[in-house]
């Protein structure tokens, strides 16, 4: 009988001690460690492909020139956002992992890939949700007819042996915390259940080159569950991001060993389920019968897509002593600075003016190249003049008043042409190299924000 040892482990960040300890001296948490009981693993206990019996010969180094490489094809989903999220589909023998908040649709997500991956054999193992609440969800989705199957089971012996036989080309998990191995004595859910279930799925994947997705319980902090070496061991770390109040999800990756970590893909929660969202600009910009003061129309970008979005800014006399600010979607401290920079640098005077501002469809923007919008919808407000509908802005506003050059501005002027704008208001300095003969859209570079005042409020 294998001998049975306690360790204590940080809930946080994965540490292991051989005793209690109140800090952590890893992640520097406090009151995180938590003793599990440790079992040595035993090859005849289980796991992937221990059951077998057939004792494997020790791994020889090869040179690189003598390694034979031939690429193989990505398996493309109907999904062209996940393809996208992924750096061009899934790549054969891959672990990814999903994490966010619950009820979010990332079960959703993933059943609705399944159900809808062309001529592909996909078990579906689930470990929260009984077969038949599988099947009623599927009903809602109202996907075509596929080769999924569904299974119900924790034990990842027990899902090994029936993966040998069946034979999937793509394994789902649901989820990675629900899951035990019987080589590890602690509870599921536990870091070292955690670790030990991930790196038999890694071992698995590698091995038999079936690409593998975990979905991945988060902590009330955000970050996903378990230690972060779960993160390390994962070929791709995608988040499933949205508010419970509106209707719009955006997929992000964190990390991608076959990709860019740029890109996002966002959807739609509809009751048959994730609608893919091909032109999220769109739905970011209102519909108004009438043009009201305080709305102006900035470029931004998430990840490689360039998105227009509308900036919503109220400006009114404080009645209380202290003006207030507020911002939602939007840095509050950077809401500050561009005010103290309209009153000292534009003549504005904003001390005593209530603000607030509000980025339309519940993004939240760090891209700095909507700084001259947001200036535009301030100034919109307070003089209370309407910016024209056809007038979009896409420049970084600097402390001394001046319109700084954001990055990659061809795509941010091909989307606001594609839109329908008229005219477009950039820094001066970021059409250097850039031929402007190819776009039908007024391009009306400025240096300072009082060229961009008198163009457009004066």
């Amino acid at each position: 009988m294998a001998k049975i040892k306690t360790s204590y482990f940080c809930q946080n960040c994965g540490q292991q001690s051989p005793k209690w300890l109140g800090r952590c001296p890893a992640c520097g948490e406090w009151n995180t460690f938590v003793e599990e009981l440790v079992q040595k693993d035993e090859p005849e206990k289980g796991g992937w492909r221990v059951t077998t019996g057939a004792a494997k010969a020790a791994p020889k180094p090869k040179a690189l020139h003598a390694i034979n490489y031939e690429e193989q094809p990505r398996v493309l989903t109907v999904d062209a956002e996940l393809n996208r999220v992924l750096g061009g589909g899934i790549v054969p023998g891959s672990l990814v992992l999903i994490g966010g908040e619950p009820g979010i649709g990332k079960s959703t997500l993933l059943l609705q890939i399944a159900l809808t991956l062309p001529g592909t054999r996909v078990l579906y193992v689930s470990g929260e949700e009984s077969e038949q609440q599988i099947k009623m969800r599927a009903e809602r989705l109202e996907a075509p007819t596929s080769d999924c199957h569904i299974m119900t089971e924790t034990s990842t012996q027990n899902i090994f042996r029936v993966v040998e036989h069946f034979e999937p080309e793509v394994l789902i998990v649901d989820s990675i915390q629900t899951m035990h191995s019987s080589l590890v004595e602690s509870g599921a859910g536990s870091v070292s259940q955690v670790r030990e279930c991930t790196a038999e799925f890694m071992k698995y994947a590698k091995e038999s080159g079936v690409p593998v997705f975990m979905i991945g319980h988060i902590t009330k902090e955000g970050t996903i569950a378990g230690p972060k070496v779960l993160e390390h061991m994962v070929d791709t770390v995608l988040t499933f991001e949205g508010d419970r109040h509106t209707t719009y999800r955006i997929l992000r990756t964190t990390k991608n060993r076959f990709g860019s970590t740029s890109e996002l893909g966002i959807y739609e929660m509809l009751g048959s389920g994730l609608r893919q969202v091909t032109n999220p600009s769109e739905i970011l910009i209102s519909q108004r019968d009438e043009v009201l003061s305080g709305v102006a129309i900035g470029s931004m970008l998430e990840g490689n897509r360039p998105l227009m979005v509308e900036i919503q800014a109220l400006v009114g006399v404080s009645t209380y002593g202290t003006p207030q600010r507020s911002s939602t979607g939007f840095d509050n401290k950077r809401l500050q600075m561009l005010l103290a920079v309209l009153e000292k640098r534009g003549g504005f005077r904003l001390g005593q003016q209530d603000v607030f501002l509000n980025i339309a469809g519940g993004l939240k923007v760090e891209d700095p190249a909507i700084d001259l919008s947001v200036c535009a919808a301030i100034v919109s407000s307070y003089e209370d003049i309407p910016i024209p509908s056809t007038v979009a802005f896409a420049a970084e506003v600097g402390l001394g008043g001046e319109v700084r050059a954001v990055s990659r501005i061809e795509q941010r002027i091909a989307e606001a042409q594609k839109l329908g704008f008229k005219e477009i208001f950039v820094s001066k300095y970021s059409l250097k190299g850039l031929d402007t003969g190819g776009f039908s859209i007024k391009i009306r570079p400025v240096a300072k924000l009082d060229e961009v005042f008198q163009g457009v409020l004066m």
